[in-house]
């Protein structure tokens, strides 16, 4: 008989807990039971095992170096060839027309392409590749006229800046009717998105898009500052002559700035959405449909990748690798500035920022539905997205591009062959809780993307 209760009030729970949580969808694998032992990889049947992938020479394009360098690739039977692109327009059109099976992408570019700003196609993401890892350098011209403004504690000035300190330098160029231009990578950047966030939370205004034509519109109308797209190489270099009084980058070309002595980070991205998500591994729908295995493959070195460049152990090893000519070809002193928990802002300002980039823990490879929406309310907020739309649609959206079923396939089998544990898999409807961790402190809910659009100040409203 109390064989009998036991089992009825197991049933109970069971149903209890199916009947609380029917109203959410929870992306969590079913767990089998593993193997113990050292881990094995369990090669899937690939539809194509050669494939080529393009990224651009930047350090968070670490992952697929590691994935290579390492054979993590080779594990899953993939026989991939990387190859670095000039340009972030130019990786987005090598996927979308079969030139290239897979990138390294912004973030925002397969989302544009899903929502109608730029060219358009149906893109999927199953793997985020990074968390944080950009920063804002201004020339030393311009840290000379706004240095002095900055409150300074220990003999070093107090971090974040805020943008309101460029008001002195913006004040001169006014003077001088000159303009005060900001180097962006693309429209549909993350640090377009960041550079103007940052700006907006200081009261100045980075303008807007007239239209969602990438090159109909420049996105300076009404602005106080101009935005002109610089590939990320080339930042330095044009920052040097003049060009641009400002960049928003990834490195190691703010670490560049400081090591050639022609700019002075001022603000990191973590600073401005602390844990930010960065750059995105990027298919074709028809790709990932056609070969499943294959895409999910890719994403499982991936996956491995990420974990192994989060163990600090392993940091000076991955510089060492990123320093070849095959993907950053950088400097290793100047990738260890970023990589290796330090940052450094003005010459000899180092500091500790363990966090400038993560590629594995906070769920950093997860690709969350609420991360994908943030970028999404900030097309609509400058103009990009011209139409007013509703929680619904930013949801059906967002889910058309990023795929996180994939990446639980992909992890259930990693935690399988133990390669990873089960609380390195977040249990989760694919949205964050909401967050404060702005630079401005106004709260995000990604199940209410219009309300979060109206709240600012600086921007179109929905």
């Amino acid at each position: 008989m109390k064989k009998v209760t036991l089992h009825l009030a197991a049933i109970l729970l069971l149903a209890f807990t199916v009947t609380g949580f029917k109203s959410v969808t929870l992306h969590h694998p079913v767990l089998k039971k593993r193997v113990v032992g050292p881990p094995k990889t369990k090669k899937l049947s690939l539809e194509k095992p050669n494939v080529t992938i393009g990224f651009i020479k930047l350090t968070d394009m670490a992952p697929l170096a590691i994935a290579k360098f390492l054979g993590y690739f080779d594990d899953e039977g993939l026989a991939v060839t990387l190859e670095a692109q000039a340009n972030w327009r130019d990786i987005l059109d090598k996927v979308i027309d079969n030139q290239i099976d897979g990138a390294q992408m912004l973030a925002g570019q397969p989302i544009a392409a899903a929502v109608g700003c730029g060219r358009q196609a149906q893109l999927v993401t199953t793997y985020s590749m990074d968390l944080n890892g950009n920063a804002i350098t201004v020339s030393n011209t311009i840290w000379s006229k706004i240095k002095d403004s900055i409150p300074v504690e220990y003999g070093r000035p107090v971090h974040p800046i805020p943008s309101y300190a460029l008001k002195p330098a913006l004040n001169f160029y006014k003077k001088m009717n000159k303009p005060f231009t900001f180097g962006i990578v693309a429209a549909y950047s993350t640090h377009n998105y960041q550079l103007r966030y940052w700006l907006a939370a200081g009261g100045i205004n980075p303008g807007f898009y007239n239209n969602n034509n990438i090159q109909g519109s420049k996105g300076n109308t009404d602005g106080d500052v101009l935005l002109n797209i610089t590939a990320p190489p080339q930042m330095p270099e044009t920052l040097k002559s003049g060009t641009i009084d400002g960049y928003c980058v990834g490195e190691p070309w703010n670490q560049q700035a400081v090591e050639e002595t022609i700019g002075v980070p001022i603000v990191t991205s973590r600073e401005i959405w602390k844990n930010h998500p960065e750059k995105v591994f990027a298919m074709t729908k028809e790709f990932v449909t056609k070969y499943p295995n294959t895409a999910i493959a890719i994403t499982k070195a991936l996956i491995k990748a990420g974990k192994w460049l989060d163990n600090p152990e392993n940091r000076k090893e991955a510089t060492r690798i990123l320093s070849k000519a095959a993907y950053v070809d950088g400097e290793k002193r100047v990738i260890d500035n970023s990589m290796l928990g330090t940052f450094e802002f003005e010459k000899g300002d180092v500091r500790s920022i363990p966090d400038f980039n993560v590629f594995f823990k906070y769920n950093a490879t997860y690709p969350y539905y609420s991360d994908g929406i943030w970028y999404m309310t900030q097309m609509k907020r400058w103009g990009q997205i011209t139409e007013s739309k509703t929680n619904d649609w930013y949801i059906s959206k967002i889910k058309e591009v990023y795929k996180p079923d994939m990446w639980i396939r992909a992890a259930n089998l990693l935690l399988e062959e133990g390669f990873i544990t089960e609380t390195d898999i977040p249990y989760t409807d694919g949205f964050k809780p909401v967050s404060s961790d702005f630079i401005d402190n106004i709260p995000y809910d990604g199940k209410k993307p219009v309300e979060y659009i109206n709240s600012f100040k600086i921007g179109l409203k929905n």
